[in-house]
């Protein structure tokens, strides 16, 4: 059992998979693990990168700016004014408060592309509140998570007759 739960709590942490991934799969394997804790342990691992995507990106888009190997100083530099263009045209319509509400509902949906890695990397690079960015990348996750949840087990239940 403790290899399945690893297993759930591993592919939720992989960048663009994340829980949106790891909850389908553990359904749809049938690995004999309780909902709930499927749910858990996926939030969990989608969780864990946050803090230090967010502390460490933004440094890292910055260093890689700043290198003389081209594609990663044209990498970087694309991230960084792409990020800090498009966040700063949000801020500027949401506000302080809407742009927390809008990295919530990034978080929340649960469509290829968004999700907690996405979402923190936009935070760190706008440099907005940790703890703001945190509340919201949680609850994120959290919805995203209930959403893949009832999706999974609804779309199998249909195509397997369960």
């Amino acid at each position: 059992m403790l290899w399945k739960i690893l297993a759930v709590l591993l592919i939720s942490m992989v960048p663009l998979v994340e829980l949106r991934g790891a909850i389908p799969v553990a359904v749809g394997m049938d690995l004999g693990l309780p909902e709930w804790l499927v749910l858990i342990v996926a939030i969990i691992g989608n969780t864990i990168p946050v803090p230090i995507i967010y502390f460490f990106a933004r440094k890292f888009l910055e260093w890689g700016a700043k290198r003389k190997w081209k594609p990663l100083k044209q990498f970087c530099g694309f991230c960084l004014k792409k990020g800090e263009k498009a966040g700063n045209k949000l801020l500027k319509k949401t506000g302080d408060y809407g742009a927390y509400f809008a990295l919530f509902l990034f978080v929340a949906i649960p469509i290829p592309g968004t999700g907690a890695w996405t979402g923190t990397l936009a935070a760190s690079i706008l440099n907005l509140d940790f703890k703001k960015t945190m509340i919201a990348i949680i609850s994120g996750v959290l919805v995203a998570g209930l959403i893949m949840l009832a999706v999974s087990l609804g779309l199998f239940k249909v195509i397997f007759g369960g």
